[in-house]
């Protein structure tokens, strides 16, 4: 009998088992070359702005992914993102990469999370099949179809003959007529409209930017020959009302100009309500708030479905009861069904169910609007059809999982991670939490510093050699936050009192104002709907949450803190010229490039090229305009500052600004001092954003300010400078209140409110109130335990 050939000891094509990277420049990394071992756990740490993501996310994810799009026709890529080619010399042995980043699910209101994970469609073709009675397909069941009857003729052609035939189309949909399958209907409260005491010409109207001499807003109705401008609203006919409110477009003529008049509410829909509400300014946003109501709808009592949809039921459940239940509750429902015609059907959702419990959202219902979620819940969503596929040797790439995640959830995440690992699979996470770190194959630390600072591989290796080494991560790795000795006394208390918000079961507790209250709870116990939806949110209140802040590659920290302002007119006052001029998207702004500093150019499917502006250079203004000079720099030189160097600038001197150096100040204080003012927001981290918002917050007026997990994307190292900021408001006089689940914010607490047992209906309940001592003393819930365990009581 032959012996086969002993085989080479490393078939060549397993020499392929890491991902090279060399010469990475994106943002700001400095030719950052490191090797990525495959299938393992690579954790990337470092602090705030250091490069992770610019390494992770859009150097080797998004190379990934732009040579996947590669592999489709010229035709098919024209209907694709564009990607251009990271700033990179060398990418070698990747893999197809799947991001799981922090991006909001979309807030659009007839999104939710059963239609965002398929649990929805597949809800829709059991009932189609089961429920009783009949009512039609799976579109019957979806309040995302409306029902369309039509009938006429059709034409058909039949050799030389053409003959007409009556024919009629029916679509059976779920959509509720009244609400149109939103389950709210909005309505206008028409005296934050105008003051119905005084007439147009005495200057009625109460709407941001409608100014008596502006022939588009006010003008038109004043001039349009319908109603009196002199006459007071509330003297107007029914006649003449209408016409104000509700009156269709209409051609009229205003001072020889053709302009079409319409209904002040119509008006206002087009020009506010159709806009996107957080991408608006402040105060058009404020008005927008109090002008427009939103009540549940009361035809469909907010389940978005036609009366049909919600008669016909499985078991004794119509679909919208099915949706409103708890997840975990549901699973169970749907295990107890036992039909073969379906058996398929229900072995799918009852694995997409499960996959929800797993991950810890047993919590949620499908009717749970998507807008809504957390980034930390939005995320693992996403990561519920990854859980159980059957792919292998794919990266995935994750962006914090634990946030919004409770010490105790961290382990359940940490498994999950591990499984994915386990199956074949590279995971790179970007992360701050030391338990993450802790279950790490190889770790990449990035630093040393922020932004241009940043930029530079400060470590490589194992967990053991990272905590030996000398990088920030490195050494603040075991870092404890201790208890404090002594804990502040409340001055007065915010008294609630049966709080029934989503899961809260009747709640009764006092806030203690003047002091740090830290709101703590497993996700979903009901700390969100505590603090919003029972904290009065009156002109005394700062709320800051976790809303991302938009921005396009026009807005910059100056633009979006306000603090371009003051700079402008200051440069204006020195120099005696309009403050418009100071300003790269008005007057100022280079003709060529119309003040974005760099020239597009769109080449089809082909990656979009963006090349420095010749005529400005990149400074986005006008030669003409840098001629003038504020304390010996011109405006391009200022907005190149760094926010120490400006604090500095302005501070005193011939360019001292008070209103600017205020500004400046808040923005040094959130630790955002390597900023430069005119870098683009759209380059900043989801950490530099959250602080960037709180800056910004912080020049509110208020006593009473609430933060929703104002650690999320900080590095440990900038975990310290955030408690010494939360312990000077607090000492500056103000209440601060903080939904947090970082074991040293919890440490640093002089209150600490605990929510639960668990989560959804398990929760709800106050477990613990009292400072931090107490909690550690009794180990009697989960937070306690935890905390304990991180103070090493």
């Amino acid at each position: 009998m032959s012996k086969a050939p002993e085989a080479d000891a490393l078939h060549a094509a397993d020499s392929h088992d890491m991902i090279r990277v060399h010469g990475a420049r994106e943002n700001n990394l400095k030719d950052v070359s490191i090797e990525i071992p495959k299938r393992r756990l690579t954790v990337f740490t470092g602090v705030s702005g250091s490069g992770k993501s610019s390494l992770v996310f859009d150097t080797i994810a998004a190379e990934s992914q732009r040579l996947i799009n590669e592999t489709y026709s010229a035709f098919v890529q024209g209907f694709m993102p564009t990607l251009a080619r990271p700033e990179v010399d060398v990418l070698d042995g990747l893999t197809t990469a799947i991001t799981v980043d922090q991006q909001r699910l979309g807030a659009d209101p007839r999104s939710t999370v059963g239609t965002v994970t398929d649990a929805n469609a597949m809800l829709r073709i059991l009932f189609s099949r089961l429920g009783q009675p009949h009512i039609g397909p799976p579109s019957a069941y979806s309040f995302n179809v409306a029902s369309v009857r039509a009938t006429g003729a059709i034409t058909v052609e039949r050799g030389a003959k053409t003959k007409a035939e009556k024919a009629t189309f029916n679509r059976t949909g779920g959509m509720c007529t009244c609400c149109e399958g939103r389950g709210k209907v909005s309505d206008i409260d028409l005296t934050q409209l105008y003051d119905d005491s005084k007439s147009i010409a005495e200057g009625a109207f109460t709407i941001p930017g409608w100014k008596s001499d502006n022939v588009w807003t006010v003008g038109i109705y004043a001039e349009s020959g319908f109603l009196d401008p002199n006459k007071p609203i509330r003297s107007y006919t029914k006649r003449e009302m209408h016409d104000f409110l509700y009156r269709e477009p209409t051609k009229v003529k205003v001072n020889g100009v053709n302009l079409t008049y319409e209904g002040l509410i119509p008006k206002i829909q087009k020009s506010f309500l159709s806009k996107d509400k957080e991408a608006m300014q402040p105060h058009i946003r404020a008005f927008v708030e109090r002008a427009v109501t939103f009540t549940t709808c009361p035809e469909c009592e907010g389940t978005r479905l036609t009366e049909g949809a919600r008669a016909s039921k499985v078991a004794g459940i119509s679909i919208a009861d099915a949706c409103a239940m708890e997840i975990r509750d549901l699973a169970e429902w749907v295990r107890g069904l036992a039909d073969p015609s379906v058996a398929p059907l229900l072995t799918a959702l009852s694995g997409t169910l499960d996959s929800f419990v797993e991950i810890g959202l047993g919590y949620l219902s499908l009717d749970r609007p998507s807008g809504t979620l957390s980034g930390g819940e939005a995320q693992r969503v996403k990561m519920i059809r990854h859980l159980g596929s059957s792919l292998t040797d794919v990266t995935y790439v994750f962006d914090e999982p634990t946030t919004g995640l409770h010490p105790h959830d961290i382990q359940r995440m940490n498994k999950l991670l591990l499984r994915l690992r386990d199956k074949g699979n590279t995971v790179l996470v970007v992360e701050h939490k030391p338990e993450v770190i802790a279950i790490a194959d190889h770790v990449v630390d990035l630093g040393p510093g922020a932004g241009t600072a940043g930029g530079t591989v400060c470590f490589e290796g194992t967990v053991a050699g990272l905590r030996a080494g000398d990088s920030i991560t490195g050494r603040h790795l075991d870092d404890r936050a201790a208890l404090k000795e002594t804990v502040r006394k409340s001055t007065a208390a915010l008294e609630i009192r049966g709080a029934t918000a989503n899961n809260l079961q009747g709640v009764d507790v006092d806030i203690p104002l003047g002091v740090l209250t830290v709101i703590t709870g497993v996700a979903g116990s009901g700390k969100s709907s505590l603090v919003h939806g029972s904290v009065p949110a009156d002109g005394g209140v700062v709320s800051v949450d976790q809303t991302p802040i938009r921005g396009s590659r026009r807005s910059n920290p100056a633009t979006y803190t306000g603090l371009l302002e003051p700079i402008r007119k200051a440069f204006a006052k020195t120099n005696g010229v309009k403050p418009a001029l100071f300003s790269a998207n008005s007057e100022g702004a280079c003709p060529t490039c119309n003040g974005a500093g760099v020239i597009y150019t769109d080449l089809a499917m082909m990656a979009g090229v963006a090349t420095t502006c010749e005529d400005c250079e990149g400074k986005r203004f006008q030669p003409s305009v840098l001629e003038y000079h504020l304390g010996g720099r011109d405006i391009s030189e200022v907005l190149a500052m760094s926010v120490t160097d400006a604090e500095r600038f302005f501070g005193d001197g011939e360019a001292r600004t008070p209103a600017a150096h205020k500004i400046l100040e808040r923005l040094a204080d959130v630790g955002l001092g390597y900023l430069s003012l005119g870098q683009p927001l759209t380059t900043l981290s989801g950490g530099e954003r959250q602080r960037l918002k709180l800056a910004t917050h912080m020049g509110d007026k208020g006593g009473v300010y609430i933060l929703d997990e104002p650690t999320t994307g900080l590095h440990l190292a900038d975990v310290e400078q955030l408690l010494g900021l939360l312990d000077r408001l607090v000492d500056s006089g103000k209440s601060v209140i903080v939904i947090e689940h970082h074991q040293a914010v919890m440490a640093h607490a002089d209150w600490i409110i605990d929510l639960g047992p668990g989560a959804g209906h398990d929760g709800g309940r106050i477990v613990f109130e009292g400072p931090p001592s107490d909690l550690v003393a009794a180990r009697s819930t989960l937070t306690g335990e935890h905390l304990a365990d991180y103070v090493g009581a």
